[in-house]
């Protein structure tokens, strides 16, 4: 969409970027566009793309990443702290809020299989993603490239556990840097993959907080 503004009888042509259906539907719940708190966070959803786990896109039309209010400071803080020990770096956000109804695409990819244990169980309440208290993040160089991590974000299998210990050297170091920032911003770690973190314990999630369905 392009409006046009008269300044100073001078016409000047401004694009606006519409938000799509599902950014919308977010932003009535109350949820938080992360680019919008800082540009300086990369956002690049796994899934609005088909290379994740499920083998297809699940985000039809959604590209920006969202947070529940309580989960946006502590990610900011996050991004701080990192920059401040390595200002050529960035947060990069694969993913953070999710709809339950997206939640229930990925548990029926894996359910009955050994992956299964690494998704969250739509009919047990979903998890941290679900309410917007959840976010997939990696680190990235200036150019918008992650750095290693010994795997790609959305492995699920063992080499993801933030206890194994078989990778390089770069990439121990790597994955211990991201997990530094983001547990003194305030944030938990999830043991079975390197890239999650949670803001709160799933109870109180329950126990203080909606469901995005």
């Amino acid at each position: 969409m392009v409006e046009v503004l008269a300044l100073a009888d001078t016409l000047v042509a401004v694009t606006v970027q519409s938000l799509s259906p599902t950014a919308q539907y977010l932003d009535s719940l109350g949820y938080i566009n992360i680019a919008e708190q800082d540009s300086n966070i990369f956002v690049n959803l796994m899934y609005a793309r088909d290379d994740n786990f499920t083998g297809k896109v699940l985000y039809d039309d959604l590209r920006e990443a969202y947070l529940h209010p309580d989960a946006i400071t502590p990610l900011l803080k996050a991004q701080q702290l990192l920059r401040q020990a390595h200002p050529d770096y960035h947060l990069m956000i694969f993913d953070a809020a999710r709809p339950m109804y997206i939640q229930q695409q990925m548990w029926d990819v894996v359910k009955g299989t050994r992956q299964q244990n690494y998704v969250s169980n739509p009919a047990h309440g979903g998890g941290l993603h679900n309410y917007g208290l959840a976010v997939d993040v990696s680190i990235a160089n200036t150019q918008g490239d992650t750095i290693p991590m010994g795997t790609i974000v959305d492995h699920l299998g063992r080499e993801a556990h933030t206890d194994f210990s078989a990778l390089s050297a770069e990439a121990l170091q790597n994955r211990r840097l991201l997990i530094s920032v983001m547990r003194e911003a305030g944030f938990r770690s999830l043991p079975s993959e390197w890239w999650h973190f949670n803001l709160v314990s799933r109870q109180v999630a329950r126990e203080k907080y909606k469901v995005i369905p």
